[in-house]
């Protein structure tokens, strides 16, 4: 019988699945529970509702229950430690009361580049549009009502951890998505918090931004338990009993972190699913401030610039559903996972250049191009030469496109890059995407085998390592990763200079990508 008191949980609420991982004292995966959802464009707005927020959570869970008693014909009645994720940044407001001001808005939403702008030279501190401080100054700057009268802003995985635990806290990493931090602190940075007081003290709001935000941890600290509340809520049949510790919530960004064992100085990761991101453990400040990099922090408070663009695999689902489509129209079942591999590898197939099929896969704004409203393309010329191979390459390259024109930024900054990481869904089908992102990036690129699993595996090692303490990168190399299986992909020089052609097209039809936007 499985010593649940050894094992910990992982629940992650990314953008198109939640997903839940128990694992034991060796963080090897025992069950798995996922949840599909989707986010909805609402008046001018991505969102999820509190609503789905709770289902969601709750249906994942199920799954894990389920899965975990069928293989060990146990009941998941408690845990060893929980840690909860989700996607960074966003916009979650309540008043006194709890009740929520104004429907969640997500990091997908771009609406907010005024204040981006403004903050960045008021802080003197790159502030992204979807950073949760941009969406409350965006708000004051509208003059919207609800602003007077906010009690408590948090982002998703804080929202949730409230919920099951009744406290008010967040990771440093995922304070980092907040507002800017301090590496010697582990906290907001206060210089620029007194700063932002100053402006909310002049507009007459009652509040400072700590009086609102939620409290620092870092990773190992005690972040509360699990309430007789929030055990209910979490799972209504009453199995799953109150009492487990949390470890400090944490994004997404942070989650990848350390699913990749990428928090060291100079380690580099590459995260990738509806949004991709790259991430560089800094060894010395940037010289400058730019708009197309982030700056973040490990779950130690560690400084990380952070190339994030919001979009990556949605257009590939969409294309992929459409041959799914086809395929039912004519009698054929084909299993999701089978086409995609196919797909994927008929693509190596392809034209290092695509043959002059360009893809432009944002279908949301796009903060790093300055694209507001994202408009999926597919371009030709009567010369290209369009067939299935090229068009699954364009889109795979398409993925990374945006990224590369932030990490070329790094390059010219000369920040050194030790190895780099990649996990996420994109990278299930072995030596397609990971060789491609090794190319293009002219480095090395490592894909364990646990990449598909992500955030949700990196929380569960967050919430293990909460029961064990010390040392987190003794206690990722010697527990977690001292045996752990990875493939290395290397650069293709050929698929270098057919990207590097490819990019260029896709510079040029960018211009037209943003023409759309604002006339389509």
């Amino acid at each position: 019988m499985t010593d649940l008191k050894r094992t910990s949980i992982g629940i992650e609420l990314g953008s198109t699945r939640i997903k839940s991982v128990l694992i034991d004292e060796k963080a090897q995966i025992l069950a798995q529970g996922n949840h599909a959802w989707e986010n909805k464009f609402e008046n001018n707005n991505w969102t999820y509702s509190l609503e789905d927020v709770v289902k969601g959570l709750q249906s994942c869970f199920s799954a894990l229950k389920e899965d975990f008693k069928k293989q060990y014909k146990q009941v998941l009645s408690t845990t060893g430690s929980i840690g909860i994720s989700a996607m960074m940044h966003g916009y979650l407001v309540f008043d006194k009361e709890g009740k929520l001001l104004t429907p969640f808005r997500t990091w997908r939403n771009v609406n907010a580049e005024q204040a981006s702008s403004l903050l960045t030279d008021i802080l003197d501190y790159h502030i992204p549009a979807r950073w949760s401080i941009a969406h409350l100054y965006q708000a004051i700057l509208n003059n919207e009502q609800h602003v007077k009268d906010i009690a408590f802003q948090t982002t998703l995985a804080g929202y949730v951890h409230y919920l099951l635990t009744g406290q008010k806290v967040v990771g440093v990493g995922e304070a980092s998505g907040m507002f800017p931090t301090n590496p010697k602190t582990n906290d907001y940075e206060k210089e620029r918090i007194n700063i932002f007081d100053k402006i909310l003290k002049e507009k007459g709001f009652g509040f400072n931004l700590e009086d609102i935000f939620p409290r620092v941890l870092v990773a190992g600290d005690n972040a509360g338990t699990l309430t007789e509340e929030g055990a209910m809520l979490l799972d209504p049949t009453g199995e799953f009993k109150p009492g487990v510790m949390f470890c400090p919530p944490e994004g997404d960004a942070e989650t990848g972190m350390v699913a990749t064992n990428a928090i060291k100085l100079g380690t580099g990761n590459i995260s990738a699913g509806t949004s991709i991101f790259g991430m560089i453990v800094l060894k010395d400040n940037l010289k400058a401030v730019y708009p197309e990099i982030d700056l973040v922090a490990t779950p130690l408070g560690d400084m990380v610039a952070m190339v994030h663009c919001n979009n990556c695999t949605s257009d590939i689902n969409a294309w992929v559903n459409l041959f799914d489509e086809t395929l039912k129209t004519f009698g054929k079942q084909v299993s999701k996972e089978d086409l995609y591999t196919k797909l994927f590898q008929l693509s190596l197939e392809a034209d290092d250049d695509c043959g002059d099929v360009i893809a432009i896969n944002y279908l949301s704004g796009e903060s790093i191009t300055k694209i507001e409203n994202g408009r999926p393309l597919v371009v030709r010329t009567t010369e290209s030469k369009f067939n299935l191979p090229n068009l699954m390459r364009s889109h795979l390259y398409s993925c990374y496109a945006t990224l590369k024109l932030g990490i070329d930024i790094l390059y010219k900054e000369g920040v050194k890059i030790n190895k780099i990481a990649a996990h996420g869904g994109l990278f299930k089908t072995e030596g397609v995407a990971q060789k491609y992102l090794a190319s293009i990036l002219d480095s090395d690129v490592s894909v364990m085998k646990t990449a598909g699993e992500g955030g949700a595996w990196g929380m569960a090692i967050l919430a293990l390592f909460a029961q064990n303490k010390g040392d987190l990168q003794e206690f990722l190399d010697k527990t977690v990763f001292k045996s752990a299986e990875e493939i290395v992909e290397k650069p293709d020089k050929k698929i270098k200079e057919g990207f590097d052609k490819y990019l260029k097209n896709y510079v040029k039809v960018l211009e037209a990508e943003s023409n759309l936007s604002e006339k389509l």
